[in-house]
């Protein structure tokens, strides 16, 4: 990977992420700001407060200080709306705001109630009782007051507001006990309109830098070579479905996607018919042999590297796909190399996925690289050289419901309603089906060492559903995904690289890495758990330096048409020729033997 174009994506991806904020921002502070226009307030419900005492006080109000904000601004920073009527319509209600100081000298020794907290869904206040002996003097006749509005009926206060430290002081107009109003509080502000000007004008910018550097440094690193490494001893060779010299490259319908000369459609070849469906997204993930009991309890902290890593990838891929989107409503094209960088980024994603939380298929420590490795996990897309103009419309959320719908299932979590604190909220509950499936897999694997291979196979048969459809979500293919569970390690799509006259390593299975009939995968081991020669024993290496074939079907790796010949397995001494032999090819014409004269003998050789 090139250093200088992921500094970019991280700093596009940053400088992005900041201006999306702020953009968000902007928007509710414009929707604020829209809500108040024409003098109006942001207020709430009218609910009654009620306490048997003389007063209700709200607690101290530190508004700002004159250091910040002096008394001889041009403008205010908002004002306060007080709207409130006296429970019992016979009286007459008293609202007023002075300083702190004052109202606390007003009330020294009255019986009063100052409102703690306030909740409104559903409405509660609480208050904080004050004891004291006196009986207050008659509120409208203070001097102190900054504002106030008192009189029979619904009174209403507003308050442009200024620094210092404030109270709110509701009594009855008479200074009478008990207080019970019904009651409604609003504000506004007038530094909404320049605070939205600025998040947006922000925002704006920190888009102009960012999306720039996260494309570019996205088409940087899709440039990279992307093809299966070589291995010790063998050349590079194209995965299944890819260019090779002399053989026709995938089709654009699934239905022939990488088929050779004389294959039906739909059906790879090595692969017995109705086995799998060939789709251009191909996923495939290897079981180790030899996996840890315990490991896959602590792979999700090993992988906090890796999710810090995905979290800017994927933001980047979100960013690249609304360009390509645009790029094929309009030529019909997906660039290649953004192609390649979303690629990359289901690849890895995958790969981490098969190592913690998706199959628990390896102990082996994914690579830090978009592109493709030797590491048991791998996800391939055939880039495509026409996409429909029109399809890109609709194909990545109205087509795909049906297949959205089925994976929500699998792997969304359960929800129920509870009711907590006078209301009803809902909350999640339980696991997925497909987060139970895997968390089985690995308690089986923790209590008895192997991994259930038949629940493997169900599971990569989910997640290689799953990333088809993200392929095709992500605008990388104009094919429809198949509703098919192909299950198994391998895809049905890399077939194609397998020789058509190769023979199936078992009936219904495509031949695993290493297995007679393999040429994608030479030189790793064999499937976990798998019999070998005798189909009693475990998965060995066979004789000769070849593995152990699927379903107990052993022997030496088979020679693929880019790979060399594999070594011959050594074979055991013929005995010598002798009177109880039957013919061999030395002796073509052999006379017959004593205990049966139907059966030839070869003569001494001479």
């Amino acid at each position: 990977m090139r250093p200088g174009r992921i500094v970019m994506l991280v700093l596009g991806t940053l400088s992005a992420l900041l201006g999306l904020g702020l953009l968000a921002g902007s928007g509710a502070v414009g929707w604020a700001n829209y809500q108040q226009r024409d003098n109006g307030y942001f207020t709430t419900p009218v609910e009654r407060f009620a306490a048997n005492s003389f007063a209700l006080t709200s607690p101290r109000l530190d508004v700002m200080t004159e250091r910040s904000f002096p008394e001889t601004a041009p403008f205010v920073p908002g004002s306060v709306l007080l709207r409130g009527s006296a429970a019992d319509p016979t009286k007459a209600i008293f609202i007023g705001i002075a300083p702190q100081a004052d109202v606390t000298a007003y009330l020294a020794d009255v019986n009063h109630s100052e409102i703690v907290d306030v909740r409104f869904s559903p409405f509660r206040a609480l208050y904080r009782d004050v004891t004291g002996p006196k009986v207050p003097a008659s509120p409208a006749n203070q001097g102190f007051w900054t504002a106030v509005a008192t009189g029979q009926g619904t009174q209403e206060l507003k308050w442009d507001l200024r620094p210092g430290s404030w109270s709110v002081v509701i009594m009855n107009a008479d200074a009478t006990a008990p207080v019970a109003v019904d009651l409604q509080a609003g504000a506004r502000s007038d530094l909404l309109w320049p605070v939205f000007i600025g998040l947006l004008v922000g925002g704006i910018l920190l888009l102009l830098i960012g999306l720039p550097l996260i494309i570019f440094g996205a088409a940087g690193l899709g440039r990279g070579k992307g093809g299966p490494p070589a291995g010790p001893g063998r050349q590079a060779q194209p995965y299944g479905g890819q260019p090779v010299p002399g053989r026709p490259a995938y089709a654009a319908q699934p239905s022939t996607a990488g088929a050779l000369p004389g294959t039906p459609p739909g059906v790879a070849p090595g692969i017995p018919p109705g086995s799998g469906v060939v789709y251009p997204a191909r996923l495939s993930g290897y079981l180790d042999p030899d996996l840890s009991r315990w490991k896959w309890l602590v792979k999700w902290f090993l992988a906090i590297p890796h999710f810090i890593v995905l979290f800017f990838l994927w933001f980047a891929f979100g960013v690249v796909t609304i360009v390509a989107w645009f790029a094929i409503l309009f030529t019909g094209h997906y660039p290649r190399s953004l192609f390649n960088f979303n690629v990359g980024v289901i690849r890895w994603s995958w790969r981490v996925a098969f190592y913690c939380y998706a199959a628990l298929g390896t102990d082996r420590y994914p690579p830090f690289t978009l592109e493709r490795t030797d590491y048991p996990a791998d996800f391939d897309v055939d880039y495509p050289e026409k996409l429909s103009h029109g399809l890109v419309l609709v194909k990545s959320w109205l087509l795909a419901i049906p297949h959205l719908l089925i994976i929500a299932l699998l792997t969304g979590t359960a929800t129920t309603w509870v009711y907590r604190e006078d209301e009803w909220s809902q909350v999640g509950a339980g696991m997925s089906l497909f987060g139970l499936l895997v968390f089985i897999a690995g308690v089986i694997l923790l209590f008895t060492g192997v991994y259930s291979r038949g629940l493997f196979e169900f599971l990569m048969g989910l997640n290689r559903w799953i990333y088809r459809v993200t392929a095709y979500v992500a605008l990388m293919r104009d094919e429809y995904p198949p509703f098919h569970l192909d299950m198994g390690p391998r895809d049905p799509g890399e077939a194609s690289a397998v020789p058509p006259a190769m023979t199936p390593a078992g009936p219904g299975y495509a031949p695993l890495p290493g297995g007679p009939g393999d040429t994608s995968y030479a030189g790793a081991p064999p499937y976990s758990g798998q019999p070998g020669p005798g189909g009693t024993g475990p998965a060995t290496p066979a004789p000769g330096g070849g593995q152990a074939g699927f379903y107990g079907i052993g022997g030496p790796a088979a020679a693929g048409p880019d790979q060399p010949e594999a070594p011959a397995m050594p074979r055991r001494p013929e005995p010598p020729a002798g009177p109880d032999s039957t013919a061999r090819p030395d002796n073509p014409q052999g006379t017959a033997r004593p205990d049966n004269p139907d059966i030839p003998s070869a003569p001494p050789r001479v």
